[in-house]
């Protein structure tokens, strides 16, 4: 059957390929073989908190299943607006907020509204890929900007201007960042920001880990800019919803009415369910957990990081959000004889039956000296991780 050019495009979700293989593994492990520990999917290992999964079971029981608005629940777009004013303080009102189903329908519903064929669309590399699918959707096409550790693997304003072309409609940037845990100052954001409208461009920016950011000069949305600035969230990261398939969208007023009709014809709405439990993420039971469980995903990274440089990655960059650590590998792939983070990513599982992502999937900057590891999991999971990891890699590898 003969499939289109735009779906050809679309490269493996490489992340995913080491997922089936790891699984693999451990269906086929001998008796007495250690588990597989799984260090290469973002997925947080706590789930719904109790208001929220009893909030999901009432909507069920008591027939509150139906169709929403395109742009969700009314009452749930007013919780939002208010979680941005007492979280951040910064006013963002309901009428900018379009519920979508998950980040990933709000990426799309951007990309469709804002890109035409041929449009190009300056990312870092490296960055989440999937991402730059949805620019290929559109008929864009993602332009992978070099970064570096100095930039803290963000884009900057001076980068920006010396990559900018003819075709270039704007920038795709996220904070914190996945694969890296690092934001972009809110200086050089703004930097960034002034230079692309100047140029008629967007400012687009995936803030799905904005909730779990670790450092106080790095923790405040993009919309405190302005209100051209077009954020993309979700329920999956700090609020812990991610089969739930729920996200957000604020979009410049002169956006909404474009971004509805196209949320009517691809998607209807988002799930019905999904919305109505969300509603119970803004009670006041609801963020004291979350705030704990924040303070648990730091407490994780800030056990993982010492002990990754003990076992010989250097850590160029230390994460301030998200539960990602980008690590180097190319001493301990020079000391085992390995080729790149991708044959390493496979030793580890084979040899430590630990999991990682190894950097292919991120970009080209210098990725296959790199892999992410998702410090999502359990204490006790990180920690048996990391003594595989020491018993395992070569001695004297570390400072």
């Amino acid at each position: 059957m003969r499939t289109t050019e735009r779906a050809r495009r679309v490269e493996p979700f490489y992340v995913m390929e080491v997922a089936k293989r790891a699984q693999a593994l451990a269906r086929a492990a001998a008796p007495g073989t250690p588990p597989m520990l799984y260090l290469n999917m973002g997925e947080p290992d706590f789930t719904a908190p109790p208001l929220v999964q009893a909030a999901a079971e009432r909507a069920i029981r008591d027939g509150a299943t139906q169709y929403t608005h395109a742009t969700g629940l009314e009452a749930l777009r007013e919780r939002i607006s208010g979680w941005y004013a007492s979280r951040f303080g910064v006013a963002v009102p309901a009428r900018r907020i379009v519920v979508t189903a998950g980040a990933s329908a709000a990426l799309q519903l951007a990309c469709l509204a804002l890109i035409e064929a041929g449009d190009e669309v300056l990312m870092p590399d490296p960055s989440y890929p999937c991402n730059r699918h949805f620019v290929s959707a559109a008929e864009g096409r993602a332009v992978l900007v070099p970064t570096t550790a100095a930039e803290r693997f963000q884009l900057s304003a001076a980068k920006v201007e010396a990559n900018w072309g003819p075709a270039t409609r704007g920038v795709l940037l996220a904070s914190p960042s996945n694969p890296t845990g690092t934001s972009i100052h809110p200086d050089a954001l703004r930097q960034i920001h002034r230079f692309v409208s100047g140029r008629g461009g967007i400012t687009l920016v995936d803030e799905i880990y904005l909730g779990l950011s670790h450092d106080d000069a790095f923790g405040t949305t993009a919309l405190a800019m302005d209100d051209q600035v077009i954020s993309i969230n979700s329920f999956s990261k700090y609020f812990n919803m991610t089969g739930w398939r729920l996200g957000w969208l604020v979009v410049p007023d002169a956006l909404v009415d474009v971004v509805e009709r196209l949320a009517q014809n691809l998607f209807i709405c988002p799930s019905t369910v999904a919305q109505h439990a969300a509603l119970a993420c803004f009670e006041a039971d609801s963020l004291a957990e979350y705030e704990r469980r924040r303070a648990a995903f730091r407490q994780r990274r800030d056990t993982v990081l010492p002990a990754l440089q003990q076992a010989g990655f250097d850590i160029p960059v230390a994460p301030d959000g998200a539960f990602y650590v980008w690590a180097d590998c190319r001493r301990l792939c020079e000391r085992l004889g390995l080729r790149d983070s991708w044959d390493f990513a496979f030793h580890l599982m084979d040899t430590a039956q630990v999991a990682v992502a190894p950097g292919r999937d991120f970009g080209q900057a210098e990725t296959a000296s790199f892999v992410r590891f998702s410090t999502a999991s359990s204490m006790d999971q990180l920690q048996q991780a990391m003594a595989r990891l020491q018993l395992l890699l070569p001695q004297g590898t570390a400072r």
